[in-house]
């Protein structure tokens, strides 16, 4: 059984209208974003996490992907899967290109279940250097913003880069790298979700976020009144260190991302850090499988959420 149900708050289909709602909804409303975005690169262990192994697909990427969107349906249709407890989900550009239940994927969310749809907008990591991974370059980037906005109806981005250890040179460049990608998104009429993930096994991880915090500061700072950004960020090993970020006027949200933690230690760990929500994606899918019984998969998936939901509004 599928809760497709019309959610009770959405009031209208113009555009504008819509996409103050939405906005209204990411910035106040209790609850987390799902993440949905595995890429080409991480499809194959997500789908090993969920039962289904190599020799399943072999080669055949068209089929891997397949496979990967059908276990996101599974997750996106299930009654647990509501905006009583998730804000947004975050999708792969090939998720958005295809449909639920006979419906785009990004108008099932809003439409159907009243979440906001946001799509991953990066193209992998550049190598490392100075202690930080940049984004690849991302070609046709304000051609894919207009047709993910008007087309596609996507309130938001996501970009992740990755920052490796306490270097001061390469966080700051990641930070710039972000910003100057979120300029462009908001240019466009979108939010952006802006993701420097500080690695949990970096060698110096306090340093690293010390660092970061202050170059997020000083970009916010630089911003201009009117604008509107979301963080994805690791969480911190300083409980409370992006307080003052969560609060800005020009954060929507400030979203945690798992980070290789198995959900229970993102929980407990999230649950210390006041308003910070989470962006779970491996912790979200976790325990899930392809061989579970319809009520398997539910009683799992509502067990994650209620969890995910509880630490999220700590």
């Amino acid at each position: 059984m599928t809760n497709t149900t019309v959610n009770p708050t959405i009031t209208t289909a113009d555009p504008a209208e819509v996409r103050a709602e939405q906005l209204h909804r990411m910035h106040r409303a209790p609850g987390f974003v799902a993440a949905l975005d595995q890429s080409g690169g991480s499809t194959p262990k997500a789908l090993r996490a969920y039962g289904i192994t190599e020799d399943t697909y072999g080669d055949d990427r068209q089929k891997m992907f397949d496979l990967v969107h059908q276990m996101r349906s599974r997750i996106i249709t299930s009654q647990s899967f509501t905006s009583a407890h998730i804000l947004a989900a975050i999708l792969f550009e090939m998720t958005m290109d295809r449909e639920v239940e006979g419906i785009p994927t990004a108008d099932f969310l809003w439409q159907r279940k009243g979440i906001v749809p946001i799509l991953k907008i990066d193209k992998g990591l550049e190598e490392e250097t100075d202690h930080a991974r940049l984004m690849k370059p991302i070609p046709g980037l304000d051609e894919r913003l207009a047709r993910a906005r008007d087309e596609k109806h996507i309130f938001g981005t996501k970009e992740r880069s990755v920052i490796l250890d306490a270097d001061e040179k390469g966080i700051a460049r990641i930070v710039d790298q972000q910003f100057e990608i979120g300029d462009q998104v908001r240019a466009a009429g979108l939010v952006p979700i802006l993701e420097p993930e500080v690695d949990i096994h970096a060698p110096d991880k306090r340093g690293a976020e010390d660092i970061l915090h202050a170059q997020l500061r000083q970009h916010i700072d630089a911003l201009p009144d009117d604008a509107a950004i979301m963080l994805k960020l690791t969480i911190p090993s300083r409980t409370d260190l992006y307080a003052d970020l969560i609060a800005d006027p020009k954060v929507v949200r400030v979203v945690a991302l798992s980070g290789g933690y198995s959900r229970a230690e993102a929980d407990e760990l999230l649950a210390k850090n006041h308003g910070l929500i989470a962006s779970f994606s491996r912790a979200l899918a976790e325990g899930l499988s392809v061989d579970q019984s319809t009520e398997e998969f539910e009683a799992t998936l509502a067990s994650s959420i209620a969890s995910i939901y509880q630490a999220s509004i700590s």
